[in-house]
């Protein structure tokens, strides 16, 4: 073999070794791209999070979310639920305008109805008492986070918990934000317009009167958080328990705040009863003709941002 056919068969051999190592190169790069790009889907696929009944494995981007009565906190991170709390015929009236479109689930979260709309995350309240199937029974549908007596309690908490299981943590953040401007921007404009005047919340129902302790429901962000007064017959009441007892005809003529605000239907027979009495007629908040009827309750007796943003924009409206 002459000289210049040995030059040309070493360089082949070179090249050929060259185009070996980096096939296998590109191989072992492909085989560590596919690998990585498994644990990151992997990872991103589901997260655990500590909850009631301890460590809980849920989908990071869940689609059909059900958390009966906790739609609120839903939609306050712009999420629609799979299914909406109701009792029979009866839903949250203040989220209809998001929920209208969303078929109902009985409160008590049958386990047929919650098989049939397939959730791939269940929500629930720590008192599972409530609910038709055990906490083994849901976790067996799908995923399943049981809220704390904190977060079931402080709709703030709630939300932030629910940013972190659903990766909204910067909305939720945003939405604490917006939230606490309104409040202190509503405050300026009813220590305006009401000053130390004192008001009281009551709602009438099925001949009954329920009158807001100042941490019922809103009222807690109405007497704590826009530090609107509170009458002397509501701080007697003390703090609310889990029970929401009536009281009497004979003790609200007792009233003595400035205004009054009655949520129920005007032809209620306790509101009749009112209007009927002489000595309901005879305080100075009908006297002084500051009763105001609302019909809608729903969002004054939830808690939660939705359920707080709009009674606050209605009492400041109301005292315009």
């Amino acid at each position: 073999m002459n000289k210049l056919m040995q030059k040309r068969y070493l360089f082949i051999l070179i090249l050929t070794a060259l185009l070996l190592l980096a096939a296998c190169s590109n191989s072992n790069d492909g085989e560590s791209d596919d690998a990585d790009t498994s644990g990151d889907t992997d990872e991103a696929a589901e997260i655990t999070v500590d909850s009631e009944v301890g460590e809980v494995t849920i989908p990071a981007n869940p689609e059909k979310i059900l958390a009966s009565y906790n739609e609120d906190t839903l939609i306050a991170l712009d999420e629609t639920p799979v299914a909406k709390w109701a009792i029979g015929e009866s839903v949250q009236d203040y989220l209809e305008e998001d929920l209208a479109d969303v078929e109902t689930i009985e409160w008590t979260l049958p386990l047929e109805q919650v098989l049939s709309i397939e959730p791939d995350l269940i929500i629930l309240d720590h008192t599972l008492d409530n609910y038709e199937g055990s906490y083994e029974d849901y976790a067996a549908i799908a995923p399943t986070y049981v809220l704390s007596e904190e977060e079931v309690n402080d709709w703030k908490v709630r939300l932030q918990k629910f940013g972190e299981i659903l990766g909204k943590e910067d909305e939720a953040e945003q939405a604490l934000a917006d939230y606490d401007e309104k409040v202190n921007q509503a405050k300026e404009e009813l220590n305006d317009t009401l000053g130390d005047e004192s008001v009281a919340m009551m709602w009438v129902v099925g001949g009954k009167y329920f009158l807001f302790e100042e941490n019922r429901h809103t009222a807690d962000m109405i007497y704590n958080e826009l530090d609107v007064e509170a009458p002397e017959i509501v701080e007697e009441l003390g703090k609310g328990e889990e029970a929401w007892n009536p009281i009497s005809l004979e003790k609200l003529s007792e009233m003595d705040a400035d205004h009054l605000i009655i949520l129920g239907y005007e032809d209620d027979e306790g509101i009749e009863a009112l209007k009927n009495s002489n000595v309901w007629n005879n305080t100075d908040v009908v006297q002084n003709d500051q009763v105001y009827y609302i019909e809608d309750e729903s969002n004054w007796t939830n808690s939660g941002l939705v359920a707080s943003e709009q009674t606050i924009d209605m009492l400041v409206d109301l005292f315009k």
